[in-house]
């Protein structure tokens, strides 16, 4: 089955992101997966420290998700999964399309601000060339209505 990859973060436009992906896939009979990214700097405190900001920020994690897997399930019929890794962003997304070859697109939200799309789509797009996959990029203000009718 081809998944829809999505990062799940704390961005405004990530929310039309999942939108996106979960309808996408619910017309095309495929899946979506969530991607939530641990950043290393994080954790850059003494052991026993690090590893209790590094539980509190999966539990984080598992709550947001399961904001945007209940609303998945219930109104678009698709049950996500969510795969968590540590690391830099842009690195671990690519290192997560190569290990799972049934990632189809690449899913992202573009910011709305006069700063550009964000950083994420911003490089991301700078390694389109390289992935093997093709890569979304959703306004982040399109509503939801003209999210449903392009989907």
């Amino acid at each position: 089955m081809r998944k829809f990859l999505v990062v799940l973060d704390d961005s405004q436009e990530c929310l039309n992101a999942m939108r996106f992906a979960a309808m996408r896939a619910a017309n095309t009979g495929g899946g979506v997966e969530v991607l939530a990214v641990i950043a290393p700097d994080e954790f850059n405190h003494w052991i026993g420290v690090g590893e209790v900001m590094r539980e509190e920020a999966r539990e984080r994690i598992h709550a947001h998700f399961e904001v945007f897997a209940k609303w998945m399930r219930d109104k678009q019929n698709v049950d996500p999964e969510l795969v968590i890794r540590e690391g830099e962003q842009v690195p671990e997304i690519l290192a997560q399309v190569r290990d799972d070859p049934d990632v189809g697109v690449v899913v992202l939200g573009a910011a709305t601000g006069s700063k550009g799309p964000g950083p994420l789509v911003t490089q991301l797009t700078k390694n389109a060339g390289s992935l093997p996959v093709p890569i979304t990029i959703v306004p982040g203000d399109m509503s939801k209505d003209r999210l449903q009718a392009i989907t």
